[in-house]
């Protein structure tokens, strides 16, 4: 698969739909590991779509998380079909100064597909009450290939069970492609999360036409120690 500009978040809220952008992750009370499984009806991620057709895909992943902030985690998506999948790596710190959350973490976005490109970032964030802010940059290659940067920009605000993202994607090869996300989650049945996402995906180039998303998505939850 080819993938510009697509990358995962690492909230689980929010990875429920592969859809909203920024990812905040506070400090937590107490150590746990934690997995979570979901299903989602399209693959979109910070506006662009993540398979070559829209499709439903499985996801799931692991987490673990001490209480001095820091966390590990990994996470895992079908694509094309059962031989192509991604799995994510993840790592950093979140913590909470005088009502300002912080976050600074890494992530790896990896393919079966050896033919795909890899992707590795470093992320960075803050929020206060409900707004947060996302900058994320990073840089994408094939085996045997150079480099290019890409950077990602995106500003979120919560309200009653809604979040509203605009994002902005930049590369060096491409131009900007912005988006407009608006997301809304709620509680299926004892145990089981659903997420309805609008994802509007805009391009620079006046010649193209802008892209609507409208996602369906449920995950589980599970704590294992």
């Amino acid at each position: 698969m080819k993938k510009t500009l697509k990358l995962k978040t690492l909230a689980l809220s929010l990875a429920i739909a592969g859809a909203a952008s920024v990812a905040m992750v506070p400090a937590v009370a107490q150590a746990g590991v934690s997995a979570n499984a979901g299903l989602v009806s399209t693959y979109v991620f910070r506006g662009a779509l993540q398979t070559t057709t829209e499709k439903p895909t499985a996801s799931a992943g692991l987490d673990y998380e001490h209480d001095s902030g820091f966390y590990i985690g990994t996470w895992g998506s079908s694509l094309e079909d059962s031989s192509s999948l991604e799995y994510d790596l993840y790592g950093g710190w979140g913590g909470e100064f005088s009502g300002v959350s912080v976050g600074l973490g890494a992530t790896g976005y990896y393919y079966t597909d050896s033919n795909a490109d890899t992707y590795e970032e470093f992320n960075a964030s803050l929020g206060y009450g409900p707004i947060s802010i996302a900058y994320d940059n990073g840089t994408t290659g094939v085996k045997g290939g150079s480099d290019t940067w890409y950077t990602h920009k995106a500003i979120s605000g919560t309200y009653a069970g809604f979040t509203g993202t605009y994002g902005v994607n930049e590369a060096e090869a491409d131009k900007n492609m912005p988006y407009l996300q608006l997301d809304y989650g709620f509680e299926v049945a004892k145990g089981f999360d659903g997420t309805v996402s609008y994802i509007k995906a805009m391009d620079d180039d006046s010649t193209v036409d802008d892209k609507d998303y409208l996602i369906l998505g449920v995950t589980k939850s599970f704590d294992i120690m």
